[in-house]
């Protein structure tokens, strides 16, 4: 019995359940290594983004004779170049576009209070099933607003936190640049024989994965904001740079990153001018069907194959095990799960071909 599958699978499950269970119990044990992993896991994620948009530039530069010091410098001053257009260029629009916001937030805070009082007052009138759903946005704009308080109150805790990214992101980017082929090897050279082989397999098919998704993912957000900025310039959306620089971060979540890009859009299509609201919704549909059938079919392809009602529930579960951090690395740590268990299976049935045919 101990060798059947189901029989396997529940001692694992159990196993970690297990863990789990005991790491919550001692948590003040592991405290001080989750403080650190804290620290250093963000600027870690990015240095890897940097690591995988800039990678192919770094081998194109090496197969011609480049040094790796001399790759790495010029990637480090083609981004540091690239920074600095891209805010010699947009940096005196995005000013004026700042400064008129923070000029008109009493009048956009007043508008949405009106709004939500005059809901308030006549959700007598309404529908059972809208009274409720009135009531749930109003708790959620409450939540919005402490937390927005409660930020505030951790300026200065942010401004720390933002220093330190300052300085770990380079850091983990260059030494990514510098010594990439040695972290394979240094995880399969534990191994020998066909275990060896299994794992360098593996690890060779993670980074695949995670190549081909964030820089899939980069383009198609690069692409479905340049559509929005179109189209927001086209309606005469204010502040649309604004609006179009937070949707290309969100829209690396697939499926609801636009839509959380569209809230804000949708505001300030509210208080501009009401009829706004049907064509800043004109544009979101548009751009998304657009990469729906065009951008996301020709840019991933079949790379991750997963389903997309698998990549929502994904992101839903780890947006309330994480938050936003749980949104982000969502998918992307799902394929590379996805391609271990892979192998695992498969390297399952080539041991049970080779027993076979020993009997």
């Amino acid at each position: 019995m101990t060798r059947k599958v189901w029989f396997q699978v529940g001692v694992g499950i159990l196993l970690t359940l297990l863990v789990i269970k005991y790491f919550i119990e001692i948590h003040w044990i592991f405290s001080p290594l989750v403080i650190i992993l804290k620290a250093i896991f963000v600027p870690l994620l990015l240095g890897g983004v940097l690591y995988y948009v800039t990678e192919p530039i770094q081998r194109f530069l090496e197969k011609r004779k480049w040094p790796r010091w001399a790759s790495i410098l010029t990637i480090v001053v083609g981004l540091i170049a690239l920074v600095g257009s891209f805010g010699w260029i947009v940096g005196n629009p995005i000013a004026v576009q700042v400064n008129n916001l923070v000029k008109n937030v009493p009048q956009i805070s007043a508008s949405i209070q009106d709004a939500a009082d005059y809901v308030l007052r006549n959700r007598d009138n309404f529908p059972p099933q809208l009274k409720d759903l009135i009531d749930n946005m109003a708790d959620y704009v409450q939540d919005i607003a402490f937390a927005a308080s409660k930020g505030l109150v951790s300026l200065l805790q942010s401004v720390v936190s933002v220093s330190l990214l300052a300085i770990l992101i380079p850091f983990f980017f260059i030494f990514m640049l510098k010594d990439h082929e040695k972290f394979a090897p240094s995880i399969y050279k534990y191994f020998s024989g066909e275990r060896r082989e299994w794992v360098k397999k593996t690890l060779i098919e993670i980074d695949s994965v995670l190549r081909s998704y964030i820089q899939g993912q980069l383009q198609i957000s690069f692409l479905l904001a340049l559509i929005m900025y179109v189209g927001y310039l086209i309606i005469g959306l204010e502040y649309s740079l604004l609006l179009v620089i937070f949707a290309f971060f969100m829209n690396m979540i697939p499926f609801i990153g636009p839509w959380i890009a569209f809230t804000p859009a949708l505001i300030v299509a509210v208080v501009q001018d009401p009829v706004l609201v049907i064509w800043v919704s004109v544009v979101t549909l548009v751009a998304q069907q657009i990469d729906s059938n065009f951008i996301t079919p020709n840019v991933m392809g079949k790379t991750l194959d997963i389903h997309p009602l698998t990549v929502i529930t994904v992101i839903l579960a780890a947006g309330n095990i994480a938050g936003f951090i749980g949104i982000i690395i969502a998918v992307p740590f799902y394929a590379v799960l996805k391609v271990i268990a892979s192998n695992i299976y498969d390297e399952r049935n080539v041991i049970k071909k080779k027993a076979t045919k020993s009997v």
